[in-house]
């Protein structure tokens, strides 16, 4: 079996954060879906756990909180595109679905462009795409 990575993200408003990440083109996981979070599969190995603020809290130690909208970020998320348009294209959708852009896009380096941004939560995104027919 393929190793898979499951983020899980705290959110304020499951509802509001499911649309936002079904907004970018992503598929929910009924089956793994309730009430208090929502499984958002990105691909094959990729699923996204969206867990309510209180939910999230019982994976937490005690006297650990879950940090929304905060002004540190810990993580970067980051996801290959296959194109700069899709790039482009995953930050528009953030932006007309309740995120924001936190990166415009850029060519970081050649061959190397991406962009980042915000659910509604202030998890951070970046959409990254790398030209293949750069050199080592």
């Amino acid at each position: 079996m393929e190793r898979m990575i499951f983020p899980n993200l705290p959110v304020a408003d499951l509802r509001r954060s499911t649309e936002f990440y079904l907004g970018l083109g992503f598929k929910q996981s009924p089956q793994f879906s309730n009430d208090d979070c929502a499984a958002v599969i990105i691909s094959d190995t990729i699923v996204v756990m969206l867990l309510h603020q209180e939910f999230f809290s019982g994976f937490l130690p005690e006297g650990d909180t879950p940090h929304l909208r905060a002004a540190g970020k810990e993580v970067l998320n980051c996801l290959s595109c296959d194109t700069r348009e899709e790039v482009d294209t995953f930050l528009a959708n953030a932006a007309k679905n309740g995120g924001a852009v936190f990166q415009p896009a850029r060519e970081q380096m050649p061959g190397m462009y991406s962009g980042a941004a915000t659910d509604p939560d202030g998890h951070v995104w970046e959409f990254m795409w790398m030209d293949p027919s750069i050199p080592e």
